[in-house]
């Protein structure tokens, strides 16, 4: 009886029976999310209907093939992008220069902000600590060139004078007179050096020797004056750029470029400090030997070659060496033994002390960013990756990181 009234119609109509759940009453709340979530993840896939696809993709082209006009305006746009990406890219290779000069300025600019902002809290005017170390910048350049140039003229002029004696000794080694017997290359070598055609030569003819030097006195007269008008502008550049923000996100704004300019300016004095760190020692184990005429041409060198990261220290060590091998292979040894051992200190105690302030980069991205920067500009990609790196890091913890996590 109870079953025949519970399969009645209702007053609104007939009821459907109650349909059976998919988890049973005993299950907790618990599993029984589980259990609704493993059954929607075996629910099939959608299934991609490739036939409308094709179908929509056909009336697009019928559409376009029957209307002649629109399908030539669609390709004329996309030839005018086209060829309007390959103007800018063409213009901008051809602008690598002046973006290289203004990228050197700009970065050597940073580098003396943080001696600026010193002299300006000690209570100099800005103009006159600007005008200060500016100063003090051209003269070390000067008194760097005045000590190298003169001993790279005098030993091209004495390798040049005795290039033909060099080659005779060359002969009578056994096994180079050997080589040369069945390539001849002392026979050709030999007169040109006596001649001095190499020297030409060397640079493409006295015209392009020319031509390469008036470049490269108007490159370093541009981005000394750029150097100039960052250095003594800094204030008032950074206030345009944080005037490019929105309003609302212009604090922001501000926090990320000043860290930015902040740990540029202090990885450069860092750097400074560590390259002159190599030119005492340089200069100190060279007087030592024996070396001392070579003694400040050297340490400047090497200065500049340190700075360079990963490669410089090397290329500093075999120039020293070859040096201090004209004098005895003795000096040679002991001038490269001193400066490998003071390579694996300064890679492994000074270098991480100074940065781990200012850069706060893993050591495995900072060879990659040189191995990029060599790759894409040279030695100039190399100098000029750890700061970038360094700067792409903050942004990644600082902004992306950020959002992310809100997501």
């Amino acid at each position: 009886m109870n079953q025949q009234s519970s399969a009645l119609p209702g007053p609104g109509g007939p009821q459907k029976p109650p349909v059976a759940s998919a988890v049973p009453a005993s299950v907790s709340g618990a599993d029984a999310v589980a259990a609704d979530a493993s059954a929607s993840d075996s629910a099939p896939a959608p299934v991609v209907d490739a036939a409308a696809i094709a179908s929509q993709t056909r009336s697009v082209l019928e559409g376009l093939l029957s209307n002649p006009g629109r399908a030539f305006k669609l390709g004329f746009f996309l030839a005018v992008g086209v060829l309007t990406a390959w103007a800018l890219a063409s213009a901008l290779g051809n602008l690598r220069s002046i973006i290289v000069t203004l990228v050197v300025a700009l970065f050597v600019a940073l580098g003396l902000q943080p001696v600026i902002e010193w002299l300006v809290k000690r209570g100099l005017p800005r103009t006159a600590s600007a005008g200060l170390v500016t100063l003090a910048l051209f003269a070390a350049l000067i008194l760097g060139l005045w000590a190298i140039v003169p001993l790279v003229i005098e030993q091209a002029t004495t390798f040049a004078d005795n290039a033909p004696a060099y080659v005779t000794e060359l002969q009578k080694n056994p096994v180079i007179a050997q080589l040369d017997s069945q390539f001849k290359i002392l026979d050709r070598v030999g007169p040109m050096l006596a001649s001095g055609d190499w020297i030409s030569g060397a640079f493409g003819g006295f015209a392009a020797a020319g031509l390469a030097a008036a470049n490269f006195a108007a490159s370093t007269g541009l981005t000394t004056v750029l150097m100039l008008f960052f250095t003594f502008s800094a204030p008032q550049i950074k206030d345009a750029i944080y005037e490019l923000a929105p309003a609302s996100k212009r604090p922001r704004v501000r926090y990320l470029a000043s860290e930015i300019f902040k740990r540029i300016g202090d990885y450069l004095l860092s750097m400074l400090l560590v390259v002159s760190l190599w030119g005492v020692l340089t200069f100190t184990v060279l007087t030592v030997m024996g070396l001392g005429k070579f003694a400040v041409a050297l340490a400047l060198l090497t200065m500049a070659l340190t700075a360079i990261p990963a490669v410089g220290s090397f290329v500093a060590i075999a120039l020293c060496g070859l040096i201090a091998l004209s004098a005895s292979p003795t000096a040679a040894l002991v001038v490269a033994g001193v400066m490998l051992v003071y390579q694996q200190l300064d890679a492994y105690l000074v270098q991480p002390r100074l940065f781990a302030r200012s850069l706060q980069v893993p050591p495995a991205l900072v060879i990659m960013g040189v191995a990029c920067g060599m790759a894409l500009m040279g030695v100039l990609g190399a100098l000029l990756a750890i700061p970038t790196v360094a700067s792409l890091l903050l942004l990644y913890r600082e902004v992306l990181v950020p959002k992310l996590d809100a997501s």
